[in-house]
């Protein structure tokens, strides 16, 4: 049996997920962002259970057939942006489209009827976050980082991060560096 859980985007998710499996007495095959594959069908009782179990963390199992494509579509984008160490250098829609086996305007079309945005703005977004956490890292170039996540050039990656944060990426990089050292005179 296949199931679906909302918000499930980090390895922290899959941890306590396992471990509410595991506190329930259910027996899985694989636990993946956004998806657990269980042994067993589960009774309505046992959904319940788990549900009333993930709520209290945020989670939250799926049901409806557009809000699970949904939840497909978010955990896709979230792993080729966060967890994957290069991007696919393949455009977003055909990566998306063949890793989720659906024709990417149906794909988009349900995504932006929900979500409100597009597909490519949640891209952008999460996209700048990754961006956000690079600059904090500090372990990479502002080039390094325009070129790991696929931006044309270093300024088209500075003028999404203006555009979506309202700062320059050098200007946030440097709020952050003030914070730790703030942080370590205390």
């Amino acid at each position: 049996m296949i199931i679906y859980i909302k918000y499930m985007v980090s390895l922290r998710c899959k941890l306590l997920v396992k471990a509410e499996l595991e506190r329930l007495n259910m027996k899985y095959k694989t636990i993946d962002l956004g998806v657990v594959e269980l042994i067993k069908e589960l009774d309505s009782n046992d959904k319940k259970q788990l549900n009333d179990r993930l709520l209290l963390s945020g989670l939250e199992l799926l049901d409806d057939k557009k809000t699970i494509l949904i939840e497909k579509i978010r955990n896709v984008i979230i792993e080729m942006v966060h967890h994957t160490d290069d991007l696919p250098k393949v455009n977003h829609s055909k990566y998306i489209s063949n890793i989720l086996g659906y024709d990417y305007t149906y794909l988009a079309n349900i995504f932006s009827e929900v979500k409100g945005i597009t597909i490519q703005q949640f891209i952008i977004i999460n996209k700048i976050e990754r961006v956000k956490e690079m600059l904090m890292y500090n372990e990479l170039t502002l080039t390094e980082i325009s070129y790991k996540l696929n931006y044309s050039s270093v300024a088209h990656l500075s003028a999404q991060f203006k555009k979506v944060t309202g700062l320059t990426p050098s200007f946030f990089k440097n709020i952050g560096v003030k914070k730790r050292m703030e942080l370590e005179n205390l």
